[in-house]
């Protein structure tokens, strides 16, 4: 139960409903709206103001014809013309250097008929094809979703200053279609990225809870130095860690959850989460002197590791040699006899965990703690607020794979606002194309991401 001083502005409930009805009565919109505004034409006036409907925005700006091959896709012969020129119209946003403007563009094209196969023909891009309801542009989706996805702003507060600025009147069930159409076009970059993450040397996993309408789930993250791919899972179970790690021998590096201990590869354990545990065990048993010699000693070796680590990086070149003093600490400290529970424990752990703590030391950019997966595991953290359970299990798989393209965008140094807007699937040739760091495209109105 919900403690009643907790929150003094608190959801008020009573047995009695009569109470109920007086109290919902005296909430301010309850009061603006059903009450002054019968007292006053200023009220009345300010209501209609406050409700703010969008503008005519069908007055065409620009008119592009495409112009399409009259040649057969199938047999290559000349068409003919299939009825008269068609036209798609499409709202769309205009980059300029310091701002948006706000553009309909009208776009024509020829339909064409292949009498030998009977194909129907003319209009290169698939998104304009008749029948099909697309009208928000390439730029405007990419505008809106970076708002929603990396700044962390609501989907009805980024409807409503669309709304206010350009005069877009998006309602619930166009964000649904919009995050849907835009997941589904970049499905195949999150599998891209899964992809290349499993394929490679290093793997940093971690996994947090989700809120599907109040329903409990999870979120598994798999990162690599480059890509991050978020996946959704009904359970903590190692199932889908299992599934998607199959086959999996280079380095995973994980914190100390039980599921991670059955993957048959190389494991580095990440030490900030052993540093913490001990730390706390140390204040706990402050009069502990045996806890204390065994905190200290592995505190000092560490610092000494990671010295060099800061001087020379994560090469094994250089950091294979601290191997001597990790045989010492396990033969003076750690395999020595103990009295105390906390000393016990912790010298359990230690022996427990004694082949994945230093792999690092063997191995090449392998880091000694998974701030990788930590980061990402903050990102969904920070959307999931946003969200507030409100989401259904497909929308949050929706909002995973646009969050993965996200943060593997920040890890390549990409802006993500100029990737969505470039239509290209691929982040890694995206960055490593001609100034796909630095340069940022050109206003196209239309490119190969969906016109919905």
């Amino acid at each position: 139960m919900k403690h009643p001083l907790i929150n003094k502005w608190r959801e008020f409930s009573s047995p009695l409903s009569e109470l109920e009805f007086v109290t919902n009565a005296a909430h301010w919109d309850y009061q603006r709206d059903r009450i002054y505004v019968r007292s006053g034409k200023q009220l009345k006036r300010a209501r209609r103001n406050g409700k703010a409907t969008p503008k005519s925005v069908w007055r065409v700006d620009k008119v592009i014809k495409e112009q399409a091959s009259t040649k057969c896709p199938r047999c290559q012969r000349n068409g003919r013309k299939h009825g008269t020129v068609r036209s798609r119209i499409v709202q769309e946003v205009i980059f300029g250097r310091f701002g948006l403007k706000r553009r309909v563009i009208r776009y024509e094209y020829q339909p064409y008929w292949c009498l030998r196969c009977k194909t129907a023909f003319g209009v290169d891009d698939k998104l304009l094809r008749p029948g099909k309801r697309r009208k928000y542009g390439t730029s405007l989706l990419a505008y809106f979703f970076y708002q929603v996805i990396e700044l962390g702003i609501p989907m009805q507060v980024a409807a409503q200053s669309l709304s206010r600025l350009f005069g877009l009147a998006l309602n619930t069930g166009t964000f649904a279609f919009l995050k849907e159409r835009m997941a589904d076009y970049y499905s195949q970059t999150h599998q891209q990225i899964l992809k290349r993450i499993t394929s490679g040397g290093l793997v940093h996993a971690d996994e947090t809870h989700a809120n599907i309408k109040g329903k409990s789930a999870y979120v598994w993250v798999f990162t690599s130095m480059h890509d991050v791919a978020y996946l959704y899972s009904d359970s903590r179970e190692g199932e889908l860690a299992q599934t998607t790690l199959c086959g999996f021998k280079g380095v995973l590096v994980s914190d100390f959850y039980a599921v991670y201990d059955s993957f048959d590869c190389p494991q580095q354990k990440c030490l900030i989460h052993l540093v913490r545990d001990l730390n706390g065990a140390m204040l706990d048993n402050p009069y502990d002197e045996e806890m204390k010699h065994i905190v200290t000693s592995f505190g000092q070796l560490l610092k000494t590791i990671i010295e060099d680590v800061d001087r020379r990086g994560l090469k094994r070149h250089f950091l294979r040699k601290h191997g001597a003093a990790v045989s010492r600490f396990y033969r003076d400290v750690v395999v020595h006899d103990y009295h105390s529970s906390a000393a016990l424990t912790c010298v359990e752990r230690f022996e427990k965990n004694r082949d994945k703590l230093f792999t690092f030391l063997d191995y090449d950019g392998v880091p000694w703690n998974n701030n990788n997966a930590e980061h990402a595991i903050k990102a969904f953290a920070r959307l999931r607020d946003v969200i507030e359970g409100s989401s259904t299990e497909k929308g949050i798989r929706e909002y995973l794979i646009l969050l993965s393209v996200c943060q593997t965008c920040k890890y390549m140094g990409v802006d993500f606002l100029d990737f969505l807007r470039s239509g290209e699937k691929d982040i890694h040739a995206f960055a490593e194309s001609r100034g796909g760091r630095r340069r940022r495209p050109r206003s196209t109105p239309l490119t190969g991401l969906p016109v919905v």
